[in-house]
Protein backbone atom coordinates (compact mmCIF):
# COMPACT_ATOMS: atom_id res chain seq x y z
CA UNK A 1 0.00 0.00 0.00
CA UNK A 2 1.16 3.68 -0.77
CA UNK A 3 2.37 5.42 1.83
CA UNK A 4 1.22 8.97 1.93
CA UNK A 5 2.35 10.12 5.12
CA UNK A 6 5.38 12.48 3.99
CA UNK A 7 2.14 14.79 3.11
CA UNK A 8 0.81 16.32 6.25
CA UNK A 9 -2.75 16.89 4.56
CA UNK A 10 -3.63 13.43 4.33
CA UNK A 11 -3.47 13.96 8.59
CA UNK A 12 -6.40 16.39 8.50
CA UNK A 13 -7.99 14.13 5.04
CA UNK A 14 -7.09 10.63 6.15
CA UNK A 15 -6.37 8.67 2.50
CA UNK A 16 -8.83 5.94 2.64
CA UNK A 17 -7.55 4.28 -0.56
CA UNK A 18 -3.67 5.99 -0.62
CA UNK A 19 -2.99 4.08 -4.06
CA UNK A 20 -5.51 6.44 -5.81
CA UNK A 21 -5.09 10.02 -6.85
CA UNK A 22 -5.52 12.15 -3.56
CA UNK A 23 -8.32 15.39 -4.85
CA UNK A 24 -8.53 18.07 -2.37
CA UNK A 25 -11.44 20.22 -3.94
CA UNK A 26 -14.91 22.24 -4.11
CA UNK A 27 -16.87 22.80 -6.81
CA UNK A 28 -16.29 25.74 -7.98
CA UNK A 29 -15.06 27.17 -11.82
CA UNK A 30 -11.34 26.21 -10.73
CA UNK A 31 -12.30 23.14 -8.59
CA UNK A 32 -14.74 21.43 -11.10
CA UNK A 33 -12.01 21.37 -13.89
CA UNK A 34 -10.08 18.81 -12.29
CA UNK A 35 -13.07 16.69 -10.88
CA UNK A 36 -14.52 17.45 -14.71
CA UNK A 37 -11.09 16.12 -15.96
CA UNK A 38 -10.52 12.71 -13.51
CA UNK A 39 -13.82 11.92 -14.65
CA UNK A 40 -13.46 12.77 -18.21
CA UNK A 41 -10.29 10.43 -18.34
CA UNK A 42 -11.32 7.57 -15.67
CA UNK A 43 -8.40 7.67 -13.46
CA UNK A 44 -9.43 6.64 -10.45
CA UNK A 45 -9.34 8.71 -7.33
CA UNK A 46 -10.52 9.81 -3.86
CA UNK A 47 -12.44 13.13 -3.38
CA UNK A 48 -12.05 15.38 -0.02
CA UNK A 49 -13.65 18.09 0.60
CA UNK A 50 -12.07 21.34 1.59
CA UNK A 51 -14.81 23.72 2.94
CA UNK A 52 -13.47 27.20 1.90
CA UNK A 53 -16.75 28.87 3.21
CA UNK A 54 -15.12 27.59 6.70
CA UNK A 55 -11.71 28.78 5.74
CA UNK A 56 -10.49 25.27 5.66
CA UNK A 57 -8.06 25.99 2.55
CA UNK A 58 -5.93 28.24 5.26
CA UNK A 59 -5.27 25.19 7.78
CA UNK A 60 -1.81 24.69 8.05
CA UNK A 61 -1.85 20.85 6.76
CA UNK A 62 -4.06 22.60 3.86
CA UNK A 63 -0.88 24.79 3.19
CA UNK A 64 1.38 22.16 3.02
CA UNK A 65 0.24 20.80 -0.22
CA UNK A 66 -0.71 24.34 -1.77
CA UNK A 67 1.20 27.15 0.00
CA UNK A 68 -1.20 30.37 -1.80
CA UNK A 69 -4.19 28.31 -0.32
CA UNK A 70 -6.35 27.83 -3.01
CA UNK A 71 -8.36 24.61 -3.97
CA UNK A 72 -7.44 22.31 -5.97
CA UNK A 73 -4.72 20.54 -5.36
CA UNK A 74 -3.88 16.84 -5.88
CA UNK A 75 -1.40 14.07 -4.85
CA UNK A 76 -0.79 11.83 -7.24
CA UNK A 77 0.55 8.42 -5.68
CA UNK A 78 1.75 7.14 -8.91
CA UNK A 79 3.91 10.09 -10.15
CA UNK A 80 6.99 10.19 -12.38
CA UNK A 81 9.27 7.77 -11.83
CA UNK A 82 6.91 5.43 -9.36
CA UNK A 83 6.92 8.22 -6.84
CA UNK A 84 4.15 10.54 -5.20
CA UNK A 85 3.88 14.04 -6.17
CA UNK A 86 1.94 17.15 -4.91
CA UNK A 87 0.32 19.56 -7.18
CA UNK A 88 -1.40 23.15 -6.91
CA UNK A 89 -2.86 24.92 -9.97
CA UNK A 90 -5.58 23.56 -11.78
CA UNK A 91 -4.14 24.93 -15.23
CA UNK A 92 -1.02 22.60 -14.41
CA UNK A 93 -2.87 19.86 -12.88
CA UNK A 94 -4.87 19.44 -16.13
CA UNK A 95 -2.18 19.63 -18.06
CA UNK A 96 -0.31 16.70 -15.74
CA UNK A 97 -3.33 14.61 -15.73
CA UNK A 98 -3.44 14.94 -19.57
CA UNK A 99 0.34 14.06 -20.40
CA UNK A 100 0.22 11.08 -17.67
CA UNK A 101 -2.86 9.64 -19.68
CA UNK A 102 -2.57 10.81 -23.24
CA UNK A 103 -6.14 12.01 -23.16
CA UNK A 104 -7.48 15.63 -23.77
CA UNK A 105 -4.39 16.66 -24.68
CA UNK A 106 -3.34 16.71 -28.69
CA UNK A 107 -0.04 14.52 -29.47
CA UNK A 108 0.98 16.92 -32.14
CA UNK A 109 3.31 19.78 -30.99
CA UNK A 110 1.75 22.48 -32.51
CA UNK A 111 -1.90 21.17 -31.67
CA UNK A 112 -0.27 20.64 -28.23
CA UNK A 113 1.13 24.01 -27.57
CA UNK A 114 -1.94 25.98 -29.02
CA UNK A 115 -3.93 24.09 -26.39
CA UNK A 116 -2.11 24.96 -23.75
CA UNK A 117 -2.13 28.47 -24.78
CA UNK A 118 -6.14 28.53 -24.49
CA UNK A 119 -5.55 26.81 -21.03
CA UNK A 120 -3.29 30.06 -20.34
CA UNK A 121 -5.77 32.06 -21.59
CA UNK A 122 -8.38 31.39 -19.48
CA UNK A 123 -6.29 30.77 -16.08
CA UNK A 124 -4.98 34.67 -16.94
CA UNK A 125 -7.44 36.42 -18.33
CA UNK A 126 -11.30 34.57 -17.94
CA UNK A 127 -10.96 33.18 -14.54
CA UNK A 128 -9.42 36.78 -12.97
CA UNK A 129 -12.27 38.88 -15.12
CA UNK A 130 -15.30 36.50 -14.12
CA UNK A 131 -14.22 36.17 -10.71
CA UNK A 132 -14.28 40.23 -10.29
CA UNK A 133 -17.62 40.39 -11.83
CA UNK A 134 -18.98 37.84 -9.28
CA UNK A 135 -17.10 39.60 -6.29
CA UNK A 136 -18.26 43.26 -7.58
CA UNK A 137 -22.18 42.39 -9.15
CA UNK A 138 -23.07 39.31 -6.27
CA UNK A 139 -20.78 39.60 -3.08
CA UNK A 140 -19.23 42.26 -1.20
CA UNK A 141 -18.56 44.38 -3.69
CA UNK A 142 -21.98 45.22 -4.31
CA UNK A 143 -22.52 47.35 -1.78
CA UNK A 144 -19.37 49.70 -3.06
CA UNK A 145 -20.89 53.24 -4.19
CA UNK A 146 -17.79 53.29 -6.87
CA UNK A 147 -19.34 51.68 -9.41
CA UNK A 148 -16.41 51.46 -11.91
CA UNK A 149 -14.67 48.82 -10.75
CA UNK A 150 -18.03 46.94 -11.65
CA UNK A 151 -18.28 48.79 -14.96
CA UNK A 152 -14.64 48.01 -15.85
CA UNK A 153 -15.30 44.00 -15.10
CA UNK A 154 -18.17 43.40 -17.00
CA UNK A 155 -16.63 45.07 -20.31
CA UNK A 156 -13.62 43.60 -20.08
CA UNK A 157 -15.27 40.40 -19.21
CA UNK A 158 -17.50 40.74 -23.11
CA UNK A 159 -14.38 41.83 -24.46
CA UNK A 160 -13.16 38.11 -23.62
CA UNK A 161 -16.60 36.47 -24.21
CA UNK A 162 -15.99 38.27 -27.60
CA UNK A 163 -12.83 35.99 -28.01
CA UNK A 164 -14.63 32.93 -27.44
CA UNK A 165 -17.03 33.87 -29.82
CA UNK A 166 -14.75 34.33 -32.80
CA UNK A 167 -13.08 31.64 -31.85
CA UNK A 168 -15.89 28.85 -31.59
CA UNK A 169 -17.25 30.48 -34.93
CA UNK A 170 -14.87 27.96 -36.92
CA UNK A 171 -14.12 25.66 -34.09
CA UNK A 172 -16.70 23.01 -32.86
CA UNK A 173 -14.81 22.81 -29.56
CA UNK A 174 -12.32 25.41 -28.62
CA UNK A 175 -9.28 23.26 -30.54
CA UNK A 176 -11.90 22.08 -33.55
CA UNK A 177 -12.61 19.06 -34.01
CA UNK A 178 -11.60 17.59 -30.44
CA UNK A 179 -12.58 18.70 -26.89
CA UNK A 180 -9.72 19.02 -24.88
CA UNK A 181 -8.44 20.47 -21.51
CA UNK A 182 -9.01 24.01 -23.19
CA UNK A 183 -12.91 23.39 -22.96
CA UNK A 184 -12.59 22.34 -19.31
CA UNK A 185 -10.97 25.18 -18.53
CA UNK A 186 -13.53 27.24 -19.60
CA UNK A 187 -16.22 25.62 -19.31
CA UNK A 188 -17.06 26.13 -15.19
CA UNK A 189 -16.20 29.95 -15.65
CA UNK A 190 -18.33 30.49 -17.67
CA UNK A 191 -21.20 28.54 -17.01
CA UNK A 192 -20.81 30.26 -13.14
CA UNK A 193 -21.07 34.24 -14.84
CA UNK A 194 -24.26 32.91 -16.39
CA UNK A 195 -25.42 31.03 -13.45
CA UNK A 196 -24.40 31.37 -9.86
CA UNK A 197 -23.00 35.51 -10.46
CA UNK A 198 -26.04 36.08 -12.06
CA UNK A 199 -24.75 38.73 -14.94
CA UNK A 200 -25.40 36.87 -17.99
CA UNK A 201 -27.30 40.41 -18.44
CA UNK A 202 -24.63 42.67 -17.26
CA UNK A 203 -22.28 40.74 -19.74
CA UNK A 204 -25.15 40.90 -22.71
CA UNK A 205 -24.36 36.89 -23.08
CA UNK A 206 -27.92 36.56 -24.77
CA UNK A 207 -26.41 38.21 -27.52
CA UNK A 208 -24.04 35.64 -28.16
CA UNK A 209 -24.60 32.21 -30.43
CA UNK A 210 -21.37 30.31 -29.93
CA UNK A 211 -20.37 30.47 -26.89
CA UNK A 212 -23.69 29.32 -25.67
CA UNK A 213 -24.10 26.45 -28.11
CA UNK A 214 -20.45 25.54 -26.77
CA UNK A 215 -21.37 25.70 -23.09
CA UNK A 216 -24.60 23.06 -23.60
CA UNK A 217 -22.40 20.74 -25.66
CA UNK A 218 -20.07 20.93 -22.46
CA UNK A 219 -22.76 20.49 -19.97
CA UNK A 220 -24.51 17.79 -22.06
CA UNK A 221 -21.13 15.79 -21.32
CA UNK A 222 -22.20 13.19 -18.37
CA UNK A 223 -18.13 13.15 -17.17
CA UNK A 224 -19.00 17.00 -16.84
CA UNK A 225 -22.37 16.34 -15.40
CA UNK A 226 -20.58 14.11 -12.78
CA UNK A 227 -17.96 16.17 -12.43
CA UNK A 228 -19.74 19.38 -11.28
CA UNK A 229 -20.30 17.79 -8.12
CA UNK A 230 -17.62 16.43 -7.33
CA UNK A 231 -16.74 16.55 -3.80
CA UNK A 232 -20.49 16.71 -2.78
CA UNK A 233 -20.85 20.17 -1.02
CA UNK A 234 -22.09 20.39 2.48
CA UNK A 235 -25.69 20.44 3.08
Amino acid sequence: MTDLSQFPITKRWPAQHPDRLQLYSLPTPNGVKVSIMLEEIGLPYEPHLVDITKNESWLPEFLSLNPNGKIPAIIDPNGPGGKPLGLFESGAILQYLAEKTGKLLPADPMQRWETIQWVFFQMSFIGPMFGQVGFFHKFAGKDFEDKRPLERYVNESKRLLGVLEDRLATHAWIMGDDYTIADIAHLGWVRNLIGFYGAGDLVEYSKLKNVPAWLEKCLARPAVQRGLNIPTRPA
